[in-house]
């Protein structure tokens, strides 16, 4: 197989250099500086075992590829990017091209579906960054994280195996039969992605952070969508080999955090926050935490606001003076 990574920033850039670490045929899809900087230099990955630079190739679009049926391709872009790329992709690769979603949120995988034969989901556990042009990094080695992947909606077929087996050099794996059920677990917990946007990398958790969960949790009941429970996700995980975490306070956030640093002037609220206040919507459901996270979020985002300039109480303050 080759892969064709499509969003080669924190998670997509982490994977395409694992997977061509290990010897896999990989092109990376990028653009702007981050594309200007691989292609002159390569694509430098930082983990906690060192720094390794790996020449990959790297094209701007799609349409600079030859798709064959071998090809699979490692969606890594933001939710809000996803339509355009696949429009673009859908343009020049064949309907029946193996797609994997990377992705935060629940939507992408639905998305793809509309223009692809396969799909698959994965869940990703691990803490990844890119802040500068030609750079990602993870915090976490040998093992960068975990990934759990299943085809969407359901099920467990050769190309999981595939997949699975070439990931497994640098990430833990878990094949899932119903995938979105731990994606929605996942959903859920990175409701807080908002609040370290705006509170802080060290904001991982939190009373306001249980607070909007809950919400999130009551919407998904109400739409009957399954979800993982902490227990259950914390044993299974425990199955596999360790991923070790480093020690000290964390000075980098995630995904949101990383957007607002870097000025993006775009934010994947909407498909964090948002999804819960869709069903929130949908079913009759008060979803005031994720409303107030959801609107200081894309504030922060339209402004070029910094990362991590409020405290937990002034959110609580806002959420009061909204009721």
């Amino acid at each position: 197989m080759r892969y064709i990574i499509y969003g080669a920033g924190a998670v997509g850039g982490v994977i395409g250099a694992g997977l061509f670490r290990s010897g896999h045929q990989v092109v990376l899809i990028a653009r702007g500086s981050h594309l200007e900087v691989i292609n002159r230099d390569g694509l430098t990955l930082e983990d906690p075992t060192g720094v390794e630079n790996f020449k990959i190739p790297v094209v701007a679009d799609p349409a600079e590829l030859t798709f064959t049926e071998d090809d699979v391709v490692v969606l890594g872009m933001k939710s809000q990017d996803t339509l355009a790329a696949l429009t673009e992709l859908a343009k020049v690769a064949p309907i029946s091209t193996k797609i994997v979603c990377a992705q935060n949120g629940i939507e992408n995988e639905r998305v793809a579906l509309r223009f692809f034969d396969r799909v698959y989901g994965i869940c990703v556990v691990g803490g990844t960054t890119y802040l500068e042009p030609g750079t990602v990094s993870a915090e976490s080695g040998p093992f960068f994280g975990s990934l759990d992947i299943g085809r969407y909606p359901f099920g467990i077929d050769d190309v999981v195996h595939e997949i699975s087996k070439a990931l497994a050099h640098s990430w833990v794996m878990f094949e899932r039969e119903r995938i979105m059920e731990w994606k929605n677990t996942k959903m859920l917990r990175n409701i807080v992605l908002a609040v370290q946007a705006l509170c802080g990398p060290e904001m991982r958790q939190g009373r306001f952070f249980d607070l909007a969960r809950a919400e999130g949790e009551d919407c998904l009941r109400a739409a009957k969508m399954e979800f993982i429970d902490d227990a259950t996700w914390a044993a299974d995980r425990a199955l596999g080999p360790k991923v070790v975490l480093p020690s000290g306070v964390r000075t980098v956030g995630g995904s949101s955090w990383q957007s607002l640093a870097r000025g993006t002037g775009s934010i994947e609220t909407a498909f964090i926050n948002g999804e819960i206040l869709l069903l929130a919507r949908t079913y009759g459901i008060d979803a005031p935490a994720n409303k107030l996270l959801y609107e200081l979020g894309v504030t922060a985002s339209a402004v070029g606001q910094q990362p991590g300039l409020m405290t937990e109480d002034q959110l609580f303050e806002l959420l009061e003076a909204s009721r």
